[in-house]
């Protein structure tokens, strides 16, 4: 990991309702603890649950973020959540791109871009998740997919816009699935994307921006999964409404 701190976000998904939602953030809060001092820990709840778990975080030296944003900054987009509306909120991050809404809802490489270019223009950090479907992994075609969904999100970006982001490999086979990528899976992926920030943009960057895995991440696996050397943490699915689990992850992401 070297000197990058390392970084884990829990994506809650469309799962919880209200009250569940505080009380799952006020007990992970009090179990991650003094953990925070050394890792960057984000909470991505639903969007009708941002305000409720913002307040409940409070002094927890925990972000908040959003699971999505739209392109736009304002304007008459009916149903879709701007990036200043979540920063509004006390958010500091975004997902962007995750492969459920590249799966599910058809995004393409140029919404996920401009996506992204809205969120740092709001000033929240983009996760920015990239990953192939088992299909393109069968093919043979897994790194080259991640380097184009890489290239098209970071397009026209400077190097200083690309070091207030966190990239997230997330294999799409891995997701939900059970089955996790080993290590070297992990790395493999890991070490091509930080050698494209190099070719992109310079080493110092590419040295310096956090890579995390994210797909099927549990406690059982995070340690050796982070002992990679380009992997940064993770981005915590289902595990991550689990408190005792997600707060061991973040343990071992500190351990790493």
């Amino acid at each position: 990991m070297s000197n990058r701190r390392p970084y884990v976000g829990g994506n809650w998904k469309m799962h919880g309702e209200l009250a569940g939602a505080v009380e799952l953030t006020e007990n992970v809060a009090a179990a991650i603890g003094e953990a925070v001092e050394a890792v960057d820990v984000t909470l991505f709840p639903p969007f009708p649950y941002l305000q409720a778990v913002g307040h409940a975080l409070r002094q927890a030296g925990i972000g908040l973020g959003g699971q999505d944003c739209s392109p736009h900054l304002e304007g008459a987009h009916t149903g879709q959540t701007s990036p200043a509306m979540i920063a509004d909120l006390g958010g500091s991050a975004a997902l962007i791109g995750h492969s459920e809404r590249r799966n599910e809802l058809g995004e393409p490489d140029a919404l996920i871009a401009a996506k992204t270019r809205a969120a740092i223009a709001a000033e929240l950090q983009p996760v920015v998740c990239v990953g192939e479907t088992m299909g393109e992994r069968e093919a043979g075609n897994a790194l080259q997919v991640v380097e184009r969904q890489v290239r098209a999100a970071l397009e026209g970006l400077t190097a200083a816009q690309v070091g207030t982001a966190v990239l997230a490999y997330e294999p799409v086979w891995a997701i939900g699935t059970g089955i996790t990528a080993t290590p070297d899976d992990a790395q493999s992926a890991h070490s091509m994307i930080r050698s494209l920030l190099g070719e992109l943009y310079d080493a110092g960057l590419a040295d310096s921006v956090r890579i995390i895995y994210g797909g099927s991440v549990k406690a059982a696996n995070a340690a050796e999964l982070f002992s990679a050397p380009d992997v940064d943490g993770g981005l915590i699915g289902g595990a991550s409404l689990k408190v005792d689990e997600f707060a061991s992850i973040c343990r071992a992401a500190v351990s790493a």
